[in-house]
């Protein structure tokens, strides 16, 4: 099994840093949610960088030019003075700044917490596999300006390492609930209406396996295979049991099939120990000639014969449970109880 280097977490007078990679925060919400979010970390007694990127909007579909951005994100990683990354925000273009990323400057320095969600799969994913330094899967920056419930301060605790076993939770926010509230209120709660429901293949309500996790986004891990970003073939070599943790964002059910279907014939998934798949924002419930979430996962790795989980607490409807990339993790479900703990 690889070595996976584990950042130090954060202490009282780390400095966090604050950069737009993909999409930045011009626009509401996310001026008024970065602000409170400030706000709440330096009331807890740590530092906020921004960046400049976080406040740029000049770039076609992220905030700035893609060398801009990288550089400030490799500048942002190799800076003694910052302790830890939060991303400002996903968005829909951060493979143009990974072109333009210098991971060997990256491998030279010393490991850091690289934390943000979604499209932010296009460094995380790199980061762990290519060099071997663990990311977490979890909220962007905007994430934490609101009032806080479980699911940032579950966060608050990995960051700062005291908590390693996350239970999920018991209800959900449909995503246009969270649009509309957001809209009333910048600093909106969440919209906690739907009952958690576990999905399970082979039906079984009861499972446990483990594995070092990887995964993120599906949207964009579907673009990173085969490309010089693609890192699986040597980390399969080194990890002979791996939990692939996925979500999707804008993908349909059709998209989330053939995704998969493409990344399987990649031979990504031949040390699978088992799947963790999130609640899908655009294919949620929807159906496209008999194609739904559910057998889009099931009818392309039913075959592998290990477990798969959906509908878990990640990914692009809140709440989520943070994920930490590169850690040895073990999963166990019972019915609609949830518990991930991580080997940190």
């Amino acid at each position: 099994m690889s070595k996976i280097v584990r950042p130090p977490f954060l202490r009282k007078d780390s400095t966090i840093g604050i950069t737009a990679p993909s999409f930045g925060c011009t626009i509401e919400p996310y001026i008024t949610r970065f602000q409170e979010a400030k706000r709440h970390f330096e009331s807890l007694g740590y530092k906020i960088k921004a960046g400049d990127t976080v406040f740029m909007n000049d770039g076609i579909g992220i905030s700035t030019k893609p060398q801009i951005a990288a550089k400030e994100l490799v500048d942002f990683y190799c800076n003694p003075e910052i302790d830890f990354i939060i991303s400002a925000g996903g968005g829909e273009l951060m493979c143009e700044t990974l072109s333009f990323i210098d991971f060997e400057r990256i491998k030279a320095s010393p490991a850091k917490w690289f934390m943000g969600y979604s499209d932010n799969t296009n460094f995380i994913f790199p980061l762990v596999t290519g060099c071997g330094v663990k990311a977490i899967y979890g909220s962007n920056i905007s994430g934490f300006g609101k009032p806080w419930e479980a699911a940032e301060e579950d966060t608050l605790q990995l960051m700062e390492g005291r908590k390693s076993i996350f239970e999920g939770y018991k209800k959900f926010q449909l995503p246009e609930d969270g649009t509309e509230a957001k809209k009333a209120d910048p600093l909106s709660p969440y919209i906690l209406t739907q009952k958690k429901e576990l999905r399970f293949f082979p039906e079984n309500k009861e499972v446990s396996f483990s594995g070092v996790m990887i995964g993120g986004c599906l949207d964009v891990l579907n673009n990173l295979a085969g490309s010089r970003f693609d890192f699986v073939e040597k980390f399969n070599s080194e990890n002979e049991s791996i939990i692939w943790a996925l979500e999707a964002c804008d993908l349909s059910p059709m998209d989330i099939r053939r995704s998969l279907w493409h990344l399987k014939e990649c031979g990504w998934f031949k040390n699978a120990s088992g799947f963790l798949i999130g609640r899908p924002l655009a294919a949620w419930k929807k159906d496209m000639m008999g194609v739904n979430q559910y057998n889009a996962v099931t009818d392309i790795l039913g075959d592998l014969g290990v477990p798969l989980v959906m509908d878990a607490d990640f990914g692009h409807i809140a709440p989520d449970i943070p994920l930490v990339m590169g850690a040895n993790a073990f999963l166990q479900v019972k019915g609609e109880n949830f518990s991930c703990k991580f080997d940190l």
